[in-house]
C-alpha cells in the first residue's frame, strides 16, 4: 500500500510518499512560498540527492498539482501514474471537540474542518484545500484527517482544559485549552521512552516543539496532562516566532480603547507582529538573533533571553504538574539546531535533577541522529528527537483503511521500538 501524506499550511505543501507496511519512506518534499513570488519546491527520492525547482505557486491548488507531477516524472518520480498512490493522510489542525483521533474522511469530517476554521483561521481553510485539490486528483481512493489537536484534546483533565470564564462560553461557543502540534508530541515522547528502554505508561516527559510555532506538553504515563497552547494557536504559551504567547488579556483590550487599534488590526499584532520578531524589532530566524545578541545587539539578546526564560519556567511548571519528571524533549526546527536555546532553556534547572552536557549539546545538530545531550549523573534524561508527523500520519492511515486503528493511548507504534530506524536515516 502506497500512501501519500500531505500537510498544508499558510504558506507551504509538505508531502511524502510511503510504502505500507514497512514504513518505507519514497520520496519527500517541501514547497515553499504558496501564493507569494519565487516559490521552490525541493523534491527527494530516497537514496539521491535532492532536486530543488523554482516556480511560482499561485494557489495551493497548483502545489498539490505539483506534488503529483513530481511523484510521476520521469526522471525524478517514485510512481508510474497517479493510480498507484493507494490513500492519501492529511494534517488538520483543529478538529474541535468532534474529533479527537485520525479519522476517514467523510462528508461529516469536510464540515467539521469548515466549522473549526473560526479556531483555527490561518490554518484550517489550507488544510481543506488541500484535501479538496488531492480528492480530485484522487476521487476514488481513501483519505485521512490526522488532527493537530487530538492528541492533546482528547485526554487532558478538565482542571487544564477548562477557562476562568463564565461556564456558558464554553457551552455555547466551545471556549476551552486544546493543545496543538500533538502529531508531533506523540512521535517524540513515545521515542523518549524507546530510547530509555521504558513503555511510555511508564514515564513523565516533557515535550518542547520549538520552532516558529512552539508548544510544550507534559506527558505523563503516555497521557498528555497539560499543553502550552490553549484556545487558539496565539495567545498562550512559549514565545514563538512572530505570535506572542503567555500575555496579559487586558493588553490587548488597553490597545483597543487607547491606540485605536481595531479587532482585526489587534490580532494581526499578535499573530503576526509579536514573539521574537516583535521583542527584536527585526529578527525571526533564531540563528539571525543569536547571531546580533553576540554581537552585542541588545534587543535580539532581550528576544533570546526571554524566549528561553519562558521555556525553562514550563519545564518547571509541568515537572510539577506531572509531580516528577523524566526527561526532556527538543524537537522541531529550533529545538533540532540551537545549542543555545537548550542550553539557555536548562539553565538552573539542577534542582530537577536536569543537568545538560555542553559537548553533547554542540553536536546535536541537523537531522542526523537521536542524541542525549544529559550528563551521565543527570537524573533527568534530555533528548534531541527529530520530528516525524509525517510517519505518525501513514501509520494511522494505513490502520484506518485496514480497520484495526485505536486511539492513540492504546494503539501501538512501530516507532515505539527500540530498534527502530528514523525516516531521515532510511531516506539515504
Amino acid at each position: 500500500m502506497k500512501i501519500l501524506t500531505l500537510n498544508c499550511g499558510s504558506s507551504s505543501v509538505k508531502y511524502g510518499l510511503w510504502e505500507m507496511p514497512g514504513e518505507q519512506p519514497l520520496a519527500q518534499g517541501l514547497i515553499e512560498r504558496v501564493g507569494l513570488a519565487d516559490g521552490i519546491i525541493t523534491h527527494t527520492v530516497t537514496g539521491r540527492d535532492p532536486v530543488r525547482r523554482d516556480r511560482n505557486f499561485p494557489t495551493h491548488g497548483h502545489a498539490i498539482e505539483a506534488v503529483f507531477e513530481f511523484l510521476t516524472d520521469e526522471s525524478h518520480g517514485v510512481v508510474g501514474d497517479v493510480g498507484e498512490i493507494d490513500a492519501a493522510a492529511h494534517r488538520v489542525v483543529h478538529g474541535g471537540e468532534q474529533y479527537t483521533h485520525s479519522v476517514l474522511i467523510d462528508d461529516d469530517v469536510i464540515t467539521a474542518i469548515e466549522d473549526n476554521a473560526l479556531l483555527a483561521p490561518l490554518h484550517n481553510p489550507n488544510n481543506l484545500a488541500g484535501i479538496h485539490h488531492a480528492m480530485t486528483i484522487m476521487p476514488d481512493k481513501p483519505h485521512t484527517a490526522s488532527w493537530d489537536t487530538a492528541f492533546s484534546a482528547a485526554f487532558m483533565p478538565d482542571r487544564a482544559t477548562m477557562y476562568a470564564i463564565p461556564y456558558e462560553y464554553y457551552e455555547r461557543f466551545g471556549i476551552r485549552r486544546f493543545g496543538y502540534q500533538g502529531l508531533s508530541h506523540l512521535y517524540v515522547t513515545r521515542r523518549a521512552a524507546a530510547l530509555m528502554g521504558e513503555p511510555s505508561s511508564d514515564v513523565n516527559i516533557v515535550s518542547l516543539h520549538i520552532g516558529n510555532g512552539s508548544t510544550v506538553t507534559a506527558v505523563a504515563g503516555g497521557m498528555p496532562v497539560d499543553q502550552s497552547l490553549g484556545f487558539s494557536t496565539c495567545g498562550e504559551g512559549l514565545v514563538m516566532g512572530t505570535r506572542c504567547g503567555d500575555l496579559d488579556p487586558t493588553i490587548p483590550l488597553f490597545l483597543m480603547k487607547h491606540a485605536g487599534l481595531s479587532a482585526d488590526e489587534a490580532e494581526d499584532i499578535l499573530y503576526r507582529k509579536s514573539g521574537v520578531l516583535g521583542l527584536s524589532g527585526r529578527f525571526v530566524d533564531r540563528r539571525e538573533i543569536i547571531d546580533a545578541a553576540t554581537a552585542g545587539d541588545t534587543r535580539a539578546e532581550l528576544a533570546l533571553e526571554v524566549e528561553c526564560y519562558r521555556i525553562r519556567k514550563y519545564i518547571g511548571s509541568y515537572s510539577a504538574a506531572m509531580g516528577g519528571i523524566d526527561a526532556v524533549v527538543f524537537t522541531a526546527g529550533v529545538g533540532e539546531n540551537s545549542a543555545v536555546h537548550r542550553a539557555k532553556a536548562c539553565e538552573g534547572l539542577e534542582f530537577l535533577g536536569i543537568e545538560i552536557d555542553d559537548d553533547k549539546n554542540r553536536a546535536a545538530f541537523g537531522r542526523t541522529a537521536e542524541a542525549e545531550i544529559s550528563t551521565a549523573d543527570s537524573r533527568v534524561k534530555v533528548f534531541v528527537i527529530p520530528t516525524d508527523e509525517e510517519l505518525v500520519m501513514a501509520v494511522d492511515a494505513e490502520a484506518i483503511i485496514e480497520d484495526r486503528y485505536d486511539i492513540p493511548t492504546r494503539f501501538r507504534y512501530t516507532f515505539e521500538e527500540s530498534g527502530f530506524v528514523p525516516t531521515y536515516l532510511r531516506m539515504g
